[in-house]
């Protein structure tokens, strides 16, 4: 699109969305790196019918749409997102605890809440979830994991809203056809996950609450706090070859390319400076990359999901 066409579109959905939308919703304090610009349009969906009115908008103006979560594991592009992004906090943000027992959390819900909350309540199997800075939804569409564990191993179905199609309704959908794989899956930037039923065992409280305390500990200590989104690279061969390691025997700890830097605690954690901005993120991350590759052989997988750079990505 020309930049004359892509404010014609960006037009065209507002007068569909109406209040519903913002215009210009600055993203870098919806993530992790808390870098980048702003999206042309932004809804808080609090309804199903919002959502409608999402994919109306997305079919008028052939507008990009992005779901944000917690966006750890999103990098905006400074120049921003140039489409409608839609939050699913406020619509989808519960926790049921059903027989079986199974768990019906909202795909808005943060995965640490979900930690704790079930714990509490003495549901063993989700403490992984705590040391994962993202939300339910994401988790799903990157079958997030962790310690030991990840979405795929729990996971009994998954509610989903596709803005494709503005006459749909969410639909339930199993495991085995989301094409749920080592951080990823086949789900679509149109599709919506609104809720997931995840199986849960009954256990004792102080034991999950422990296993949770333990989980928190190491974080603290193995990996930094700050600006990040958590492990940049895909470990190439699970188990056995790690990125960090390869990173770190690199000798790249501290390398840095403006104002983004790899973390001198751990070399697959890429930091952001309070003033920084995505170029340099992003530059880092592909020169950490190049350099892995030429001295390994390795071609390192990013785990961050580049919004609105324009190439592609």
């Amino acid at each position: 699109m020309s930049a004359a066409t892509d404010l014609d579109a960006v037009a065209a959905a507002a007068r569909v969305l109406g209040p519903r939308a913002t215009r210009d919703e600055p993203l870098a304090p919806l993530t992790t790196y808390r870098v980048g610009g702003a999206a042309a349009l932004f809804v808080r969906a609090r309804s199903i019918d919002d959502l409608v009115a999402v994919a109306t908008a997305r079919r008028t103006s052939g507008l990009p749409v992005l779901v944000v979560g917690k966006g750890s594991n999103l990098l905006v592009a400074d120049t921003g997102f140039p489409g409608i992004a839609v939050s699913v906090a406020e619509l989808a943000g519960e926790i049921e605890v059903l027989d079986g027992p199974e768990v019906l959390a909202g795909g808005g819900v943060p995965l640490p809440v979900l930690a704790r909350r079930t714990a509490a309540l003495g549901l063993r199997g989700l403490e992984w979830a705590v040391g994962v800075p993202g939300t339910v939804g994401g988790a799903v569409r990157m079958n997030a994991g962790g310690h030991g564990s990840d979405i795929a191993e729990c996971l009994l179905a998954a509610t989903v809203f596709d803005l494709d199609d503005v006459g749909s309704r969410s639909r339930e959908v199993a495991p085995q056809d989301l094409g749920l794989r080592f951080r990823g899956s086949d789900l679509g930037d149109h599709q919506v996950v609104l809720a997931a039923r995840l199986r849960v065992e009954r256990g004792d409280r102080a034991a999950a609450e422990a296993a949770i305390t333990e989980i928190v500990r190491w974080r603290r200590e193995h990996q930094p706090g700050g600006q990040n989104c958590g492990s940049v690279f895909v470990n190439p061969v699970p188990g056995e070859v790690s990125a960090g390691s390869l990173i770190d025997g690199l000798g790249l700890r501290g390398h840095r390319v403006g104002t983004a830097w790899v973390s001198e605690k751990h070399a697959n954690f890429v930091q952001a400076s309070d003033a920084g901005n995505a170029a340099d993120v992003r530059a880092l991350i592909e020169d950490v990359r190049q350099r892995v590759a030429a001295a390994t052989g390795f071609l390192l997988r990013s785990e961050v999901r580049l919004v609105g750079f324009g190439d592609g990505a």
